[in-house]
């Protein structure tokens, strides 16, 4: 998204790692007569915490991550793209974060291969096919069983996919698009089967990435941030109707309620938590949500068996 220049460069909080970086962007782009620059919203989804976070920055692409994860000590898990933000970011935090990768993005390099190599693109996509089957086989299961059950019959399909690319995919070449798809799988093993070793990990951030849709509607509307504060008021606010409508929220309510109770001067901000608030305002709980994304996951799954129905009669 479009940042308008200020007239002046914003005032800086020496405490704030964010705002410094936001300051010399925006000096920089001044001194060289730009009128606005390109601003980056970044969306986090909890898996333990059902919340979505916004963060809004000023400053170099990878910044995102490393200001809001290592500048604040996070310890744990990035399940993201291979983007260079979220690939160097076990090294820049000195091992604390762990870089996971969205094995959607893999399946991607397969099909888009479909047309350059399409009895290797085939075969890759029913590897992956296979994987996602199992996801939906254990997605009800708790953390503990899921990992024993990915281990048990997902780690064997990532084995077999390892000895496909290493045997009867020795002589495709990297200049090809099922040499990219080759190449980006073995380049991003390690991080692909990462949510083997724990069961609370999703196969993919596509979850997440289904919350730029709300950035991209916003912007479309917007058109630009017309200051720094903005942003960040924008990211916080996007923060708190995101979270609400995860948490099944009345999100008029919720919002109003929070408001209220920070300006009253409350500093209880464990109970303003989305889930923590439904449990002490049950009457804003929109429980037909629940049906609704029951009903859609009924449908989903009845798609994929279908599918695999289909490929078993062709096979």
């Amino acid at each position: 998204m479009l940042l308008l220049l200020p007239k002046d460069i914003p005032k800086i909080d020496e405490d704030d790692p964010k705002s410094r970086r936001a300051a010399e962007v925006i000096a920089k782009a001044k001194e060289e007569n730009a009128k606005s620059v390109r601003a980056k919203m970044w969306a986090y989804r909890g898996v333990s915490v059902p919340i979505n976070v916004f963060d809004f920055t000023v400053s170099r692409h990878r910044d995102g991550p490393d200001l809001f994860l290592i500048d604040r000590d996070y310890e744990g898990t990035l399940l993201g793209d291979c983007y260079g933000a979220n690939t160097g970011i076990h090294m820049r935090s000195n091992g604390l974060v762990v870089h996971a990768a969205c094995v959607a993005h893999a399946r991607r390099k397969a099909e888009y291969a479909l047309g350059n190599h399409r009895e290797h693109a085939t075969a890759l996509l029913k590897c992956f096919n296979r994987l996602y089957d199992l996801e939906d086989q254990c997605r009800h299961m708790d953390w503990d069983a899921r990992f024993a059950f990915r281990q048990e019959h997902a780690l064997p399909v990532w084995t077999l996919l390892r000895s496909y690319l290493e045997n009867e995919m020795s002589k495709v070449s990297t200049k090809e698009k099922i040499g990219e798809a080759k190449g980006y799988l073995l380049n991003q093993w390690d991080g692909l089967v990462k949510y083997l070793g724990d069961g609370r990990i999703p196969i993919d951030n596509n979850e997440c990435e289904q919350l730029m849709k709300q950035v991209a509607l916003g912007r479309k509307n917007w058109l630009f941030i017309g200051s720094v504060a903005a942003g960040y008021r924008t990211a916080d606010l996007m923060t708190l109707c995101s979270s609400a409508i995860r948490n099944d929220l009345d999100v008029y309510a919720y919002i109003k309620d929070v408001l209220d109770t920070l300006l009253s001067g409350s500093t209880d901000y464990a109970s303003l938590r989305p889930d923590a608030w439904a449990k002490s305002h049950p009457e804003s709980v929109r429980h037909y949500r629940a049906e609704e994304r029951r009903q859609r996951n009924a449908r989903r799954d009845r798609a994929r068996l279908d599918r695999r129905l289909s490929q078993s009669e062709s096979e």
